[in-house]
């Protein structure tokens, strides 16, 4: 039996040189302290990692330096690796598995649209047969409002019973908690990850297993606290706990998940790399990491 994901995953921040290239020793560094701070794991290229303006190249050698410098093992690496392409998503999970990670997190191909659950089972389907014994955990990443693709929960249910072993997850950054509730329903062997530590105490009281989260990148510690507490069942700290996590997720998501986040870290670390963004997102203003500081 496969032994179930679950904890805090840090969906990791990518920081970039002015040049826009991956600047390799702010990476390393905040991938060190999200795990110091209280990360059980780390997910280079989701969303908040501006996960598709990176090559494959990028993202395999991000990796590889996060396992030979000894800054993670890849049993605490949860990469992104859903690509249109189901040759290229096979490439980067082919490799997140030769550098021994236990999962992958995969976005739905997205770009030809109408697409339905059969289509979409055929699509990851084939992936694992292809990946034969090879395939590691594959956790559903769940983000339609920027894919335009559902993962609906009865293909949930439908790729968990025909895999067991391996569609064990769910991410779902649908900001959708009947959507949430739904899956976890209709398949009770997933492991769910709300996005938002928001309903981390309420999500682990259902059966779930922990959150992705991008305020993980700024609230780590916090965010494993109110994880420890929800899985003792301790009401009185979840009840204390609950109002700083919603006034700090409030706070970035007002600032922007990125570019609050990376001008936050601008203005606590003194690097001015850390405002650098790729197109099509703008630079982060460093205003805005002066006052989140004061909020938070």
């Amino acid at each position: 039996m496969t032994r179930p994901l679950a904890g805090i995953v840090t969906p990791l921040l990518t920081p970039y040189a002015d040049d826009l290239t991956i600047a390799m020793d702010l990476y390393l560094g905040h991938a060190a302290d999200c795990l110091a701070q209280g990360s059980h794991y780390l997910s280079p290229f989701g969303t908040t990692g501006e996960a598709l303006s990176n090559s494959m190249r990028e993202r395999m050698s991000v990796l590889e330096a996060l396992i030979t410098s000894n800054t993670a093992e890849g049993a605490q690496l949860l990469p992104g690796a859903g690509l249109c392409s189901a040759g290229e998503t096979l490439d980067l999970t082919r490799h997140a598995v030769d550098l021994g990670c236990v999962a992958v997190m995969l976005l739905p191909p997205f770009f030809h649209k109408p697409v339905d659950d059969d289509g979409l089972y055929r699509h990851y389907a084939g992936l694992i047969e292809a990946l034969g014994a090879k395939a590691p955990m594959i956790i559903l990443y769940n983000i339609p409002q920027n894919t335009g693709v559902a993962i609906t929960p009865a293909l949930a249910a439908r790729l968990n019973q025909a895999y067991p072993e391996i569609v064990t997850a769910y991410k779902d950054s649908s900001g959708d908690w009947d959507n949430t509730l739904a899956v976890m329903r209709a398949a009770p062997g997933i492991t769910m990850f709300p996005s938002s530590e928001t309903k981390l105490a309420e999500g682990i009281a259902l059966g779930a297993g922990g959150c992705i989260s991008a305020s993980c990148n700024s609230n780590t510690r916090a965010i494993r606290t109110m994880y420890e507490a929800a899985q003792a069942g301790d009401a009185a700290a979840v009840s204390a706990l609950q109002p700083g996590l919603e006034a700090h997720r409030l706070a970035l998501q007002k600032a922007g998940l990125i570019s609050g986040l990376k001008s936050l870290k601008a203005y606590q670390s003194g690097d001015a790399r850390w405002l650098n963004l790729r197109a099509p997102h703008c630079n982060a203003d460093p205003a805005i990491g002066a006052a989140l500081a004061a909020t938070l």
